[in-house]
């Protein structure tokens, strides 16, 4: 996935905006050594009752209200409590936090990068590659400074405790419902921003009921809305109670959907959210009874690196189950990944080759994988391939040929048995165990073997 900075849905689409409540450049917050996070944090945002009003008269800011001085006032009003408090004593301005870089750099510790979910289907995380589809024509953003001045963004969302910004999580959860698709829009991009580095933010916002008002954006026919929404429920997804939260609201159909109509990026997107509910066993099942395999497959074939590489994983989690792996069979999943064996050098052979191990425990998987010319790829890549690449190779190879005469033939004719001889000395422990057995296989007379293979 991209991060905010990176997506179509950031400040490409959100021009700049003159009002300025605060501005990071205009207070420098600094840290005193020895003073921990939490005790900062109760000295600036101790309770200050002349501003509660705020929050119990919310509703009347919603609909065609939420604009920028709806939420920004009260980050603002947070992020001057803690200017005026220092303001108070010359001496305590060197008593503030000075906030982390990290915290207003767009690019680190996102969750809306799929890469970070790759590492839970234990394969190599994905690079993350920036898309460039041209800028889209929205109508005016109502919430532009939220989300248009990023540093003050990321510096108060991240310093502000969870219950100071309970109130714009339930102006955020309204706007959802309003019959604006801009004020949709805005308040989408906005709890996927506070969801995106924060489990206490994930966890509030899944209990504010925003999950049941994200999932029906996701079919909305604005694109901009459907891909801040999916990128909002893959963010709370990430945190395990959420997960529940998300599926039985009914959220794998409309994902699903996601994959097969979305952008670029709102596919990957939804692959990456199914990934992450699929980490939950019995919702395997469901995300293959519910259609989502044939769009990974269609990713997999016409998507970028990236997206190929999400389709990958994905697959690679749903097909733990035997449905799943003829679902995949089905759809026509084996070609396409025989073909990214041969890619070598961009990541994806290994996790095409670990995928193809997967089906092959099936037999109709074994069978497509022959037909498909899948032999003659795995031998080449024992030959040319990474250390890692050769042995999934060879493991996909013996699964094939355990207990199929006919597949070692075929094998031996593809001039497997020189590769495997030279990998059975020189590869790693587990690749020259493996080589080994296979050959003890090739070298079996065929009539003494066909007794316990067909």
């Amino acid at each position: 996935m991209v991060s905010l900075q990176d997506s179509h849905s950031s400040s490409n689409h959100f021009p700049p905006h003159t009002r300025n409540f605060y501005s990071p450049s205009s207070t420098k917050i600094h840290r005193q050594t020895g003073r921990s996070m939490r005790t900062i944090r109760s000295n600036i945002y101790h309770d200050d009752q002349s501003r509660n009003s705020f929050t119990t008269e919310r509703s009347s800011f919603v609909s065609e209200n939420l604009t920028d001085s709806v939420i920004d006032m009260r980050l603002g009003e947070l992020a001057l409590r803690t200017h005026s408090s220092a303001a108070k004593s010359a001496s305590s301005d060197e008593e503030f936090l000075q906030l982390s870089q990290a915290f207003s750099d767009f690019s680190a510790c996102s969750s809306d990068i799929s890469g970070e979910l790759q590492r839970l289907a234990t394969l190599p995380s994905p690079e993350n590659e920036p898309t460039s589809e041209a800028e889209p024509e929205v109508p005016e953003e109502p919430c532009q400074g939220f989300l248009q001045r990023e540093n003050f963004s990321t510096e108060i969302i991240e310093s502000i405790s969870p219950e100071d910004l309970l109130p714009t999580v339930k102006i955020c959860v309204d706007g959802l419902q309003s019959p604006s698709i801009a004020i949709k829009q805005s308040a989408a991009a906005k709890l996927r921003l506070l969801a995106k580095n924060r489990a206490d933010n994930r966890a509030l916002i899944g209990e504010s009921g925003a999950v049941p008002a994200l999932i029906p954006l996701l079919r909305c026919s604005d694109p901009w809305t459907q891909e801040h929404a999916v990128t909002a429920l893959l963010n709370l997804s990430l945190h395990e109670s959420n997960k529940a939260i998300i599926t039985n609201a009914g959220a794998i159909k409309s994902l699903v959907y996601v994959l097969k109509t979305g952008t670029e990026t709102s596919k990957q997107n939804a692959a990456c959210a199914l990934l992450s509910l699929a980490l939950i066993e019995e919702n395997k099942s469901s995300i293959g009874a519910c259609g989502a395999i044939p769009p990974l497959v269609s990713l997999l074939i016409s998507g970028s690196t990236r997206g190929k590489k999400d389709a990958l994983t994905t697959l690679y989690k749903l097909c733990s189950i035997k449905p799943n792996k003829e679902r995949a069979v089905n759809a026509g999943a084996v070609k396409p990944l025989v073909a990214l064996v041969a890619e070598q050098g961009t990541g994806l052979a290994e996790k095409a080759m670990v995928v193809l191990s997967s089906l092959a425990g099936v037999e109709e998987g074994k069978e497509a994988i022959v037909e498909e010319g899948g032999l003659a790829a795995l031998v080449e890549a024992i030959e040319d391939g990474s250390v890692k690449g050769k042995e999934f190779a060879v493991l996909t190879l013996l699964q094939l040929c355990t207990e199929s005469v006919r597949n070692r033939g075929l094998l031996v004719r593809e001039g497997g048995i020189p590769p495997l001889v030279a990998l059975s000395q020189t590869g790693t422990l587990r690749a020259k165990h493996k080589a080994e057995t296979l050959l003890g296989y090739l070298r079996e007379p065929r009539q003494e073997a066909s007794s316990s293979a067909l």
